[in-house]
């Protein structure tokens, strides 16, 4: 209980605050509210940061993105995630200048050696940007996305049950959004196709996100249907969750979000044939090879599919490869075409870290606009995590996102093969399939500058590498 002189000082500091906030709020200024929210998120830190992390992986799916309520304010988060994530970075930056220590394992890990290249010329671009500050502030961002959901998340895996729950929160926080999604779609028919496009909103800008979340999370689900050990009701809830994520792709729409899921399911039957790591590297060169000496031909076969996107499925499937008419995959074409000619003009730093949505308007040939298509920068990227970078951050760019995922997979695959537990082994093996789908997808969308990836993808990450350094030695049967 509170001495009397206590209660004197809580109640007069609580008054002052009251009308602190009054006289703010008179002069129409709101942020001081959030002064207590600040507050208790600084003392949670510290006792406890990492429910704040696990919290932030809960309300990813559910954030909101602050210019869809504010139109046209110069600075846009999604919240809650993000200003969480900043908080999460600068106590990380005090951590390291306070105690001078972090895991060595870790920090020198092949994995985080990559991601420093990656940040370096992010960092290096961002000084040669023709768009500085848009730049910077997207440094900002990939650092508190790595520091709090890579670096931080290692040690929070340190305990394998927080792998568990870090996917389970995530999946709880998306199946709301699936449960929201889908009673908007009722009210459209569950076949209308372009529905399916805006019903995610607000929780997601467009159904291509949504799409590929649901997939990431497929695999770690089926993990956790298949792990032994279950008792009968945790086996239903999870049978009940996995269709309803199964459910919720179908319906999603998501052309991109199917292919990546068979590309996953396709790699699953390539790792059981216990294939070597090398092999599947080389394989993967050959593919890349062939289809760039047979481009002319192939584009030629592609140009005769005249199939639309619809609500039929058949159709819809059909219409992956329609380069004819299909107004999205025209689209896609052209912000490719812009990035290469992007690249061209600039082949080593790029434009900057950020810009290609600033910048690519003038790259546009008449004859490659479609009826979506914008000179204002206002719809979206690349529409690649590859071709991207590679316009913003030139060759180097890409080499630095390129050899961070070969690393991951390094990681995955050594994992699976050298534990002595069935379960680690399992565990690497879904988490790495799902990690797949994403990269997969990558080829035609990107989406980590946004926390609706940033956040699995990179706490996925530091599953793998949680699992190599700390959970690789497990011996169990």
């Amino acid at each position: 209980m509170l001495t009397t002189k206590n209660k004197v000082c809580f109640y007069l500091i609580s008054l002052l605050f009251i009308a602190i906030n009054i006289g703010f709020i008179v002069h129409d200024i709101y942020y001081i509210a959030f002064l207590p929210v600040i507050l208790l998120f600084i003392f949670a830190s510290f006792i406890a940061l990492d429910k704040i992390l696990l919290a932030v992986v809960f309300f990813t799916p559910l954030s909101i993105q602050l210019r869809d309520f504010i139109p046209g304010i110069p600075v846009n988060l999604s919240l809650p995630t993000e200003p969480l994530l900043f908080g999460i970075l600068i106590l990380f930056i005090f951590k390291l200048l306070l105690d001078g220590k972090f895991d060595r394992k870790i920090l020198l890990h092949p994995v985080s050696i990559a991601i420093y290249i990656n940040l370096f010329w992010i960092f290096l671009t961002s000084l040669t940007s023709t768009m500085p500050v848009v730049s910077f502030k997207f440094f900002l961002s990939r650092l508190w996305f790595v520091a709090g959901m890579y670096f931080l998340a290692t040690q929070l895996f340190k305990d394998k049950k927080n792998i568990e729950r870090f996917i389970w929160l995530y999946a709880v926080g998306l199946i709301l959004v699936i449960a929201y999604t889908n009673y908007r779609l009722s009210g459209y028919g569950f076949n209308n196709q372009r529905a399916s496009n805006w019903v995610v909103w607000p929780f997601f800008s467009d159904h291509t996100s949504y799409g590929a979340m649901l997939v990431m999370f497929l695999f770690p689900l089926y993990y956790f249907l298949v792990k032994k050990n279950n008792d009968l009701l945790k086996s239903i809830v999870t049978g009940i969750v996995f269709l309803v994520f199964i459910l919720a792709i179908v319906f999603s729409y998501t052309r991109a979000a199917w292919l990546s899921l068979f590309a996953g399911i396709g790699l699953w039957v390539i790792i059981k044939l216990k294939l070597r790591f090398r092999t599947i590297i080389l394989s993967g060169i050959a593919i890349v090879g062939v289809l760039f000496v047979t481009y002319t031909s192939l584009l030629r076969s592609l140009e005769k599919n005249e199939s639309e996107s619809s609500g039929k499925f058949s159709e819809h499937i059909e219409s992956i490869t329609n380069i004819t008419s299909d107004a999205s995959n025209l689209e896609r074409l052209n912000r490719w075409k812009c990035a290469l000619r992007m690249f061209h003009e600039k082949p080593f730093w790029g434009w900057g870290p950020g810009t290609y949505m600033f910048q690519y308007a003038p790259f546009q040939f008449s004859y490659d606009k479609t009826i979506i298509s914008t000179d204002f920068g206002d719809l979206g990227n690349a529409h690649s995590e590859y071709l991207g970078p590679l316009a913003e951050s030139g060759v180097n760019g890409l080499l630095s996102v390129l050899f961070i995922v070969f690393m991951i997979f390094y990681t995955g695959y050594r994992v699976y093969h050298q534990t002595n537990s069935k379960d680690i082994k399992h565990l690497a093996l879904y988490i790495m399939l799902g990690l797949s789908t994403y990269f997969i997808h990558g080829f035609l969308n990107n989406f980590l500058d946004t926390d609706k990836a940033s956040v699995p993808v990179w706490g996925f990450i530091a599953m793998l590498v949680a699992l190599d350094v700390y959970h690789k030695e497990e011996i169990k049967p």
